[in-house]
Formats: structure tokens, sequence, C-alpha cells
């Protein structure tokens, strides 16, 4: 079973929970466009796919809600490069 991902509005970010850890991006919202502007694995996850795993059902969730998204974030701008099927979600 995958994780949830779910949008904390006090915090302004996305989070998602992995074994016991939360992986989450800082996010801003604006005009259809999602800003990511830093994308968070604790070091317990690192290495294990955490933080791409988390790109996806963010994505997913970016995809769903019929933005674009903006990486303002080097992982998320590398990750968005690694992956051709989501680069219809980058403006151009």
């Amino acid at each position: 079973m995958k994780p949830e991902i779910i949008f904390n509005q006090a915090e302004n970010r996305y989070e998602m929970t992995v074994e016991g850890h939360i992986v989450f991006a800082n996010v801003r919202k604006d005009k259809g466009t999602l800003y990511i502007d830093y994308v968070f694995a604790p070091p317990e996850l690192r290495g294990k796919g955490a933080a791409g795993t988390f790109m996806e059902e963010l994505m997913d969730v970016v995809r769903a809600e019929k933005m674009k998204a903006v990486p303002i974030c080097g992982y998320a701008a590398s990750w968005l490069q690694r992956h051709s099927g989501y680069q219809d979600l980058v403006p151009d």
C-alpha cells in the first residue's frame, strides 16, 4: 500500500508519513500553479526512495487538481527532469 499524501494547511506543505517519519514539501499555491520551494526527507529515509515516492504522489495531486508545478527546490527540479511522464505539469 502506498503512503498517503496530505496537505497540512497550518504548515503550508504537503506531507507523507513513511516508516514513522514525515517527508514533506513546502509549497505556495498561486493561480493554478504549485511552487515547490523545498523538499525534505529525514536522514533515516535517505537512500530508500522515500523522496522519489513522495514526488510521484505530489505530482499525482498536481495533475488531479489540474495545476502546474514550478520546482524552486533543486531536488524537485532534478526529479522532474528525470521523469518525463510529468513534463506536462511543468509550464513552458
